[in-house]
């Protein structure tokens, strides 16, 4: 149980950390820059559930493989949401078209980095608990 506690808690903070990162490229307008609408705004209505997902995604950490390298297997994991993200919730929740396309046409490379981002918070957080 301690170990579930602990994944999940570091999947919040990276959670955390992908959304500063998410929401950090749309206030300063880098998303823009690379032609992706892209710019959330900071409220606790959007940065709730990408902490509390953040957590469930990161009980992937209890598969058993890359033990030792928590950091490693954070930036494995991170392809799971970022394969829901393109492929479930841009076409079918946000209607933003298969990968977010319509969003711009490197919003595939951003989601792939923000979601890395939680997996190597998430991975660096368990780290620090051993």
């Amino acid at each position: 149980m301690r170990k579930l506690l602990i994944y999940f808690s570091a999947g919040c903070i990276g959670g955390l950390a992908n959304s500063l990162a998410v929401w950090g490229f749309g206030h300063w307008g880098i998303a823009r820059a690379v032609g992706v609408a892209l710019a959330p705004a900071w409220t606790p209505q959007w940065l709730y559930p990408r902490i509390v997902w953040g957590g469930i995604w990161a009980l992937l950490f209890v598969l058993p493989f890359l033990k030792s390298k928590p950091i490693v297997k954070g930036s494995i994991l991170s392809i799971f949401p970022t394969l829901v993200q393109l492929f479930i919730v841009f076409p079918y929740q946000t209607h933003q078209g298969m990968a977010g396309l319509e969003l711009g046409w490197l919003t595939p490379v951003l989601v792939i980095f923000f979601n890395w981002i939680w997996g190597v918070t998430a991975g660096i957080t368990i780290k620090l608990t051993h």
